[in-house]
């Protein structure tokens, strides 16, 4: 395989990734890493790399679209970046003291929880729930377009929320991912936000918290241009066609195919770590 078919076969899987990434919020780099080292052969190191160079190329090409369709929270978002941005700078200072294969167990069980959190869906044209202190302070609320009207919401259990962004920004900086499956969780499931919400704000956050960590991988020459070009230039225009397709997704089409992705990726996780790889 000559540099020209291998980087058209990296920008065809990296176009798929950023397409489902973006579609799940999850920043398509839960599938580049196994992508790059199990396909392609690429060293963990340099797939983490340009891993981290894709969910931020995910990231800008999905917020434009879900900002200007009414779905992300930019205030929501930029407050929890204050956690998760903290969390990366710590991961990745803890990254060369604790061991990556147990951290990679503990992320493949974090992800089968998710999965399946993420199949006990609520009721999403609930009323709104009375504000919290906290939230009503931040202004944490806003609203969302549905088939029916604007739908409006409240941030609830903002503090725990908070304290869960900060593990998944701890997550990114160790293992070198956007952790949009833990922050799809932290306010879907705990913050009580609704889906579309949780995952579009998820797109729109991992860049800022990839970026933290992509810093340290740069610094210790783990980001190979060579390789980290065709994984953004598939990525970037899949997130597009990914944050387009969200917009008409039914939210229980778009739970089964976030927890497939998620259960697939963990097995995945395990197996590597299992076989020694």
């Amino acid at each position: 395989m000559n540099v020209l078919e291998f980087s058209l076969l990296v920008w065809v899987g990296s176009f798929l990734a950023g397409f489902l990434g973006a579609l799940t919020g999850l920043g398509g780099g839960v599938v580049i890493v196994p992508l790059l080292t199990s396909v392609f052969g690429v060293d963990i190191r340099y797939a983490i790399g340009a891993s981290l160079v894709s969910v931020i190329a995910t990231s800008c090409g999905a917020a434009s679209t879900y900002i200007r369709k009414g779905f992300a929270n930019v205030r929501l978002g930029m407050f929890l970046e204050v956690a998760t941005t903290t969390g990366a700078i710590v991961g990745a200072l803890l990254a060369t003291v604790i061991s990556v294969k147990l951290l990679t167990i503990i992320l493949a069980v974090v992800l089968l929880y998710s999965a399946y959190l993420a199949q006990q869906p609520r009721e999403e044209s609930e009323v709104v729930e009375e504000p919290q202190p906290l939230a009503a302070h931040l202004q944490l609320t806003g609203t969302y377009p549905t088939s029916s009207g604007a739908m409006a919401y409240q941030a609830q259990s903002v503090p725990l929320g908070f304290g869960l962004m900060a593990i998944a920004g701890v997550l990114s900086g160790l293992l070198g991912i956007g952790s949009g499956a833990l922050k799809v969780l932290a306010m879907d499931q705990v913050m009580r936000l609704p889906f579309k919400v949780s995952t579009t704000t998820s797109s729109f956050t991992i860049g800022v918290t990839a970026a933290v960590s992509a810093g340290v991988y740069l610094s210790r020459g783990y980001i190979d241009p060579g390789l980290a070009m065709p994984v953004m230039l598939g990525v970037f225009p899949g997130a597009l066609l990914g944050a387009r397709a969200l917009v008409g997704t039914q939210v229980n089409v778009l739970r089964i195919v976030f927890s497939l992705v998620l259960v697939v990726m963990s097995i995945k996780m395990v197996y590597n770590v299992v076989g020694g790889h």
